[in-house]
């Protein structure tokens, strides 16, 4: 019976194989007869990397301002975004998509002395954030910065929606610093000077302010100067490439024009301390602190090197700047309280520790360890009044610890509302932490924790959606047997009850690099895939950070095969368990994930069904090109090596495509103000695919204009996208009621 049972299912199988196969070859018909992509011409190049010869048949896409390249990936955009409005139940998913995201405010706050909190809300029909002031948690909201009022000097201010990127409050609370990053454009953003009591612009102005790596302001005690990091103005047609190079962090003091900001940190600022070009040189000053920390950081790795210098000194001749570690200590971040500086480190202690040592007698070697190593991963620390708050992750589940300052500190555990992700804020002037805690099932709230009586509390400030907690689904952790034998951890979330007969459309996420982790998030939209018979999966793959350093090292460089190698296990795994099948099967990664996604599909195209490559990295071996070429060397490597070569060689996407290979259905995307991943990676990667394709799946490139890496184009435009990626796989997987009208 059980052989007869397993020949019934296997023609089954077969039938519905057929059935969908001719479905989607009926489909490829209908996309092809309403319209057809443009064709990119070959015009090849061979570069010759240490007796290797390589061609690149779309070299020329790299020169975006080229009236030909221009206009090609224009036509692509047309034919992407004609085919998929056509789809038949796009706009009834759309419509679900926006009920959901608009069912309840999207809030988080910032707590600030004498019970004031700065509210980040997005209402259910505001398009972008906006920033609001609150006193006391039962008080009324006072809108402060609307980010679309602000008018902008930069140019691409007009290409796309303007979104706050982050502030800094000064000291007395009086006036903050806010960074604009215009049209999704992380290069052209600004720093603008706002009055809190009146909401009013002061006039001061900073060009090329950095958020596009972090926000990088502080404020010093006087309350009338901070400190911030700049890119530098480059000259026309200078190379993309230079974008990031000598980044320095500058003394601004209000009234003043930002041109005659003093340098005061960064490569030829501090004669006694040599500074790579290619290092990102930030300074912070703690709130209350009377030091001021000096970091340089490689932008994309970890550790950092960390000064430290007086306040009073900061924008004077000669600041006596001394080192607390350099990149060898593996620190990743410095808290100071007092005379006490708190380090986070892996060294020795790949899932990292938290060490303690005097900022007047500055010597590692005589640190003691506050937290200790152990089964779990210390994510980071976080400064308040009363004592350092950490995020722990263990085993995928958020831990919150306590260690009060003192001469014999002690970790204390915080008992959580639920097991979860943890998000924690916390200010130096303020005790206790407001925290927000989500799951892949349940939508995020906002608590606090009173350091007085302990207890953790709900705010409010979220208000409750009536789709914060649903009933009706739920998620498994499981682990993978990888390649070669290593477990990894897969996130699999769905309907309860969940049939495992091969037929559920199924979408398989990774990321793998920096050592970044993809922790349990919920987000009400979801319920839509869900509604559809969706399965959603999460491959926590080597490189990223879920294991610590370890884990990190496993999927970079030489060893960055491990990342896709273990998102094709996890893949299989869905597949040999019935979740799903390759004919509904697909596999999403974004920026630095484009290497895990293009790989896994160049690698094992028979794998997957469809695939979605948003923003992605393809074309490693001329990354080095790019606007953000030189920042990613210290993760993914460098051609200038004949190793390096290699290994980027292999991560290369672009160059494992093969003619005349079937090819799953691929959509691409892409920010025209993109400054981390070029435009024209993914446009090679698309002209490429549809060259050598011969499954008759369509291959599209969708474009934002207004958009740059994944923000700027407004929240409209994110539902667009969203209901375009699950028409678009539904069409794909063969799904009734999602086939293109001709």
């Amino acid at each position: 019976m059980q052989a007869l049972s397993t020949i019934r299912a296997l023609s089954v199988g077969s039938i519905l194989v057929f059935a969908h196969a001719s479905m989607v070859a009926a489909q490829s018909a209908i996309a092809a007869s309403v319209i057809s992509p443009p064709v990119a011409p070959v015009k090849t190049s061979i570069d010759d990397y240490y007796g290797t010869k390589v061609a690149d048949p779309y070299r020329y896409m790299e020169n975006l301002k080229d009236p030909e390249v221009e206009a090609w990936f224009k036509a692509q955009n047309d034919y992407t975004r004609a085919v998929l409005g056509r789809i038949r139940g796009r706009e009834k998913v759309l419509a679900r998509i926006r009920e959901l995201d608009q069912s309840v405010p999207q809030v988080w706050a910032e707590r600030m002395p004498g019970d004031v909190f700065m509210i980040w809300k997005r209402l259910p029909n505001d398009d972008v954030t906006k920033i609001y002031l609150r006193d006391g948690l039962k008080g009324t909201d006072r809108l402060l910065v609307d980010p679309q009022t602000i008018k902008l000097t930069a140019e691409d201010s007009a290409k796309g929606k303007s979104e706050a990127a982050g502030v800094a409050v000064s000291e007395d609370g009086k006036l903050m610093v806010i960074a604009i990053m215009p049209g999704g454009s992380e290069t052209n953003n600004e720093l603008h000077v706002i009055e809190i009591a009146t909401g009013r612009e002061l006039g001061d102005v900073i060009t090329h302010g950095a958020c596009a790596e972090g926000l990088f302001v502080s404020w010093l005690p006087d309350n009338r100067s901070f400190v911030y990091g700049r890119l530098q103005d480059l000259p026309a047609g200078a190379p993309a490439e230079q974008v990031r190079q000598n980044f320095r962090s500058y003394l601004h003091v209000l009234g003043t024009d930002e041109s005659k900001d003093t340098r005061i940190f960064g490569s030829g600022v501090v004669p006694t301390i040599g500074v790579d070009p290619s290092l990102i040189a930030s300074v912070y000053i703690p709130l209350g602190s009377r030091y001021a920390i000096g970091v340089l950081n490689g932008s994309v790795t970890p550790n950092s090197a960390y000064y430290i210098a007086p306040v009073e000194t900061i924008g004077k001749p000669h600041t006596p700047w001394r080192k607390i570690a350099d990149f060898a200590d593996g620190v990743t971040s410095v808290a100071v309280e007092g005379d006490d500086l708190y380090l986070l480190t892996y060294k020795n202690a790949p899932r990292y520790k938290i060490i303690r040592m005097d900022a007047r007698k500055l010597d590692l070697s005589t640190a003691t360890t506050i937290v200790p190593a152990g089964e779990g991963v210390i994510a980071s620390m976080h400064q308040a009044k009363d004592a350092l708050y950490i995020k722990l992750m263990d085993g995928g589940v958020g831990r919150m610890l306590r260690v009060p300052y003192g001469s014999a500190e002690k970790a204390e555990r915080v008992a959580l509302p639920f097991d979860g992700t943890v998000y924690l804020s916390t200010d130096p002037r303020v005790q206790g932490a407001l925290l927000s805690v989500t799951t892949w099932t349940k939508a995020f709230k906002v608590y606090a924790y009173d350091s007085i009586s302990k207890q953790v509390t709900n705010t409010g400030i979220q208000p409750a959606g009536p789709f914060d907690d649903p009933t009706n689904v739920e998620s498994e952790e499981v682990k993978v047997r990888s390649h070669d034998g290593t477990l990894v951890p897969l996130s699999i979330i769905h309907k309860k009850g969940l049939r495992l007969d091969g037929t559920n459309p199924t979408l398989l996420e990774g990321y793998g690099g920096y050592g970044f982790s993809i922790d349990p998030y919920f987000s009400p939209v979801e319920l839509a895939w869900y509604e559809l018979g969706g399965v959603n999966a999460t491959c926590h793959v080597r490189g990223g950070g879920e294991y610590g350093e370890e884990w990190h090292l496993a999927g970079k460089g030489a060893t960055k095969p491990n990342t896709w190698l273990d998102f094709i296990a996890c893949a299989q795994y869905l597949v040999d368990k019935k979740y799903t099948s390759p004919a509904r099967l697909a596999g999403t990664g974004a920026s630095a994930g484009g290497i895990l996604i293009g790989r896994a599909i160049t690698e094992r195209p028979d794998l997957f069904g469809a695939a979605i490559i948003d923003v992605g990295m393809l074309d490693t071996l001329r990354s080095e090109n790019s606007a953000n070429g030189e920042t990613n060397i210290p993760e993914v490597g460098t051609v200038k090596t004949e190793q390096g070569f290699k290994d980027l060689y292999a991560m290369s996407a672009y160059h494992h495509v093969k003619d005349g290979t079937p090819y799953p259905a691929v959509l691409l995307t892409t920010g025209m103000n993109d400054p981390r991943v070029d435009p024209w990676m993914p446009g090679k990667m698309t002209a490429r695919l549809q060259a050598a394709t011969s499954s008759g799946k369509p291959v599209m490139l969708r474009i934002d204009y207004g958009g740059g890496h994944g923000g700027g184009s407004g929240e409209n435009e994110q539902q667009e996208a969203i209901a375009d990626r699950w028409s678009f796989l539904l069409w794909q997987f063969g799904v009734p009621g999602f086939v293109p009208n001709q």
